[in-house]
């Protein structure tokens, strides 16, 4: 069923018009999504890959996918760089922006000619492509990937299921965030009445390396609060790796974990490369880590968002505070 909740206007013809488009093309489908993949970004490629191959069609994805979700797809299912655009391609960018080329991995867009077909649900999406089926309101890709599924007409599987779920949950934080509304349960649902495997998904996402412990230390010891304790935040650089013989994709989900500190509105991890700082923002709602984002040449969503400074930590911490402290205005929390 299509999602009944969606907000963007014409959502079902575009779902239709998304999922003709994908059928109808004669060539090699190239798909993509956003660096530094999450659950949503692999479970969006691979359950819409397995629904094309399942109608026939010649589809790949490119990501570099990270440990945590290694579990996930098969021997060759998920190839790391795209070295050559094979001709006649049509290219479906998912969970970003496909005109925001420094956010999509996996190939350089900027020396595509063919057509593409955007799905997303960020707001901050410029609607630029061949088929934009953009919906803020749905709290997924993956939920929006569902219905161009459904609209494709092909049989569903446990296989198909099973990552689309994956997104699903990885975004509403395991159905706890606030953007677990009732069509996310529905979605859900109906995903699992296809097979998906939610006990094996939570199961194996709650698996941890050793080094995972060791890295948990250093965030704890850099962890700190302001803004009177509604701003946590944690720091991890080079040496702290090699200390734990951890690498860069294991930080990504420790922002999640300072984030329950009580009190906290707004939880941001600063990975520092040294020239360049990346920041994850999480907030409870009250504050908008899109705002801060924006403000920080970044974007995202209101509760989940993150953006790259050319710049090292000092300066990154600075113009991190300024934004937050006028966000924090908006909001009358200062």
């Amino acid at each position: 069923m299509t999602a009944q909740n969606a907000a963007e206007p014409r959502y079902a013809e575009l779902v239709q018009e998304a999922a003709d488009r994908l059928k109808s093309h004669p060539g090699p489908i190239v798909i993509l999504a956003h660096v530094d993949p999450d659950g949503d970004a692999l479970g969006s490629c691979l359950g819409l890959q397995r629904a094309l191959r399942a109608a026939g069609k010649d589809a790949q994805t490119y990501l570099q996918v990270p440990r945590f979700l290694k579990f996930l797809p098969q021997e060759g299912e998920v190839l790391p760089a795209l070295e050559a655009w094979p001709e006649g391609a049509l290219a479906a960018v998912l969970d970003v922006d496909n005109t925001d080329m420094a956010r999509v991995a996996g190939a350089d867009l900027g020396g595509f000619d063919g057509e593409v077909v955007n799905i997303d649900h960020h707001g901050t999406n410029r609607r630029q492509a061949a088929v934009s089926l953009v919906d803020p309101s749905q709290a997924a890709a993956a939920m929006i990937v569902k219905d161009v599924v459904d609209a494709l007409g092909v049989p569903w599987s446990a296989e198909i299921a099973t990552p689309l779920l994956l997104g699903t949950s990885t975004d509403t934080g395991s159905f706890r965030f606030s953007n677990t509304t009732p069509q996310v349960l529905r979605t859900a649902a109906d995903l699992v009445e296809c097979g998906a495997e939610l006990a094996w998904i939570n199961d194996q996402l709650a698996r941890n390396p050793q080094r995972y412990y060791a890295l948990l230390r250093e965030v704890l010891d850099q962890m700190q609060f302001s803004s009177d304790g509604l701003i946590v935040r944690s720091h991890i650089d080079e040496a702290a790796l090699q200390r734990t013989q951890a690498q860069w994709e294991d930080v990504e989900s420790y922002v999640n974990t300072i984030r329950n500190a009580d009190g906290a509105e707004l939880a941001v991890m600063f990975k520092d490369y040294g020239e360049r700082i990346k920041l994850s923002l999480r907030s409870r709602g009250r504050v908008s880590a899109q705002n801060i984002a924006v403000a920080l040449g970044g974007g995202g969503h209101v509760a989940a968002a993150g953006a790259s400074l050319d710049a090292r930590f000092p300066e990154a911490l600075a113009r991190f505070e300024a934004a937050a402290d006028a966000e924090l205005r908006r909001v009358a929390l200062r």
